[in-house]
């Protein structure tokens, strides 16, 4: 028997191939399947079972592509509804794989149809627990997601999922190793640790969701402190539920090379969104007018959906060169599926052939430290809680992911300082300030922590970050 995580850093995402003699099982793959059809190749086996936990909010899993490649059915847990040929598990039910067995046991309150895969051995002795969003390690699911007005509340949920942990989890040995589906990082939990495999008695330990007295305790504090799940999520579990394109065809379309000629007029035709995915040193050196900036190298998915919000709308792309690939199948995995091509010859072939150009004013973080005075203005992009835990004093905290509510607040007559922990969501901030009209402010590159390093700010004295989640 062979079980490999494969984590997936900037979503932090773990899908997991599980093999036995010549058969095997993938559990929550991700949107391209060629890694998946490559090691089956290699290991010269049949993928027998494509097990779902749940319908995922945060990515497009790969599941239709990957059965239609291979023929394997999709394994849904009690209670799913996808719109598409499934195996519909009963709770409890056993799936042989090769000579061992996974149980598919119900555990619902993330979603409903929550399920956590049970690995026998071929001794017959429970080995590990796929536990999807519904156990993570230090924390549990957010059970908001699945929230009906009027039928059923994130309090109904909080409880059932307490159900769950106490009924069919915690009974388990102590010894059995726990393959969640998300690590730190990942909007589907508050409080993750970073490591990304454990065993579950330490969990018992260590997990304040599974520590705590009763189920009110329980879903209080597990209701404290969540933030609005980002919009795209729901795009992404209608995809998920009811189907999407083969990736093979959004591809195809995707790489399509638009010449400096045309791509002005393209973006126009199309009212399509010009996303320059270079890094933020590159970009604010220079930049096609009105494109917005998130740089692949980061977190670039999730910022694209959070930002972007909107699956169906399209995309032309501004990429370094060799990257384009890279860029669309990282947009497909939260379902942007409408790349509509890339600017041929990327931004140099713009510069070169004479078209208008923008760009960010941006400083170093000693260059801030000499131009600012007790008057000046200060934008703080971070999270509430990387604010709360230390900031320059006086600094106004307005969080990149709520960008588009803040930005019709920003006066234009006055100047600011913008800045973010290292200089990445600030400049996607700045682009998008910029889109926007808004040019009176500075950018300074390297964020809070080079700020920090000049030791001239007066700072909020810091506090632990998990205490202020």
């Amino acid at each position: 028997m062979k079980v490999e995580q494969i984590y997936t850093g900037c979503l932090a995402q773990g899908a997991y191939y599980i093999v036995s003699e010549n058969e095997a099982a993938i559990i929550d793959p991700l949107r391209e399947v060629k890694p998946y059809l490559d090691r089956l190749e290699k290991d010269n086996v049949a993928l027998k079972y494509i097990f779902e936990t749940h319908f995922h909010a945060d990515f497009v899993s790969g599941h239709l592509d990957l059965s239609k490649k291979t023929g394997a059915p999709i394994v849904y847990g009690p209670t799913a509804q996808p719109e598409f040929e499934a195996i519909i598990a009963e709770d409890n039910q056993i799936f042989e794989i090769g000579r061992v067995k996974i149980k598919a046991l119900h555990t619902p309150g993330h979603t409903m149809e929550s399920t956590t895969y049970l690995l026998i051995d071929e001794n017959g002795v429970e080995t590990a627990i796929f536990t999807g969003d519904t156990l993570f390690l230090g924390d549990v699911g957010r059970p908001d997601l699945a929230q009906k007005a009027g039928s059923i509340t994130q309090e109904d949920l909080a409880g059932i999922l307490y159900d769950s942990l106490h009924t069919k989890i915690l009974p388990l040995d102590d010894s059995i190793t726990v393959y969640p589906a998300h690590g730190a990082g990942s909007a589907c939990g508050k409080n993750m640790q970073k490591e990304t495999v454990d065993i579950l008695g330490n969990q018992k330990k260590t997990n304040y969701a599974l520590n705590q007295p009763d189920k009110e305790s329980f879903i209080r504090e597990v209701l404290d402190g969540l933030t609005a799940p980002p919009k795209y999520f729901g795009m992404n579990v209608a995809m998920n539920k009811g189907g999407y394109e083969s990736l093979d065809t959004v591809m195809n379309k995707g790489l399509t090379p638009i010449s400096v000629e045309d791509f002005e007029a393209y973006a126009e035709e199309t009212g399509a969104l010009i996303l320059d995915t270079r890094s933020p040193g590159e970009f604010y050196k220079g930049f096609v007018p009105n494109s917005v900036n998130i740089g692949l190298k980061g977190d670039f998915a999730p910022w694209v959906g959070t930002l972007i919000v909107d699956v169906k709308h399209p995309l032309l792309l501004i990429v370094d060169e060799g990257t384009e690939e890279e860029a669309i199948t990282r947009l497909s995995r939260v379902g942007f599926d409408h790349v509509l091509g890339y600017l041929k010859g990327g931004f140099e072939a713009w510069k070169n052939g004479g078209q208008e150009t923008d760009e960010v004013k941006r400083i170093s973080a000693a260059e801030f430290a000499e131009q600012f005075t007790e008057n000046s203005k200060v934008i703080d992009v971070r999270k509430i809680s990387e604010y709360a835990a230390e900031h320059i004093d006086n600094a106004y905290n307005k969080p990149l992911d709520l960008i588009s509510d803040w930005v019709k607040t920003v006066d234009d007559s006055e100047h600011f300082f913008l800045h973010c922990a290292g200089g990445y969501r600030s400049m996607i901030a700045a682009s998008i300030l910029n889109s926007h009209g808004i040019r009176n402010f500075t950018e300074i590159d390297g964020g809070f922590n080079g700020i920090k390093k000049t030791e001239k700010f007066p700072t909020s004295d810091f506090v632990c970050q998990s205490k202020t989640l």
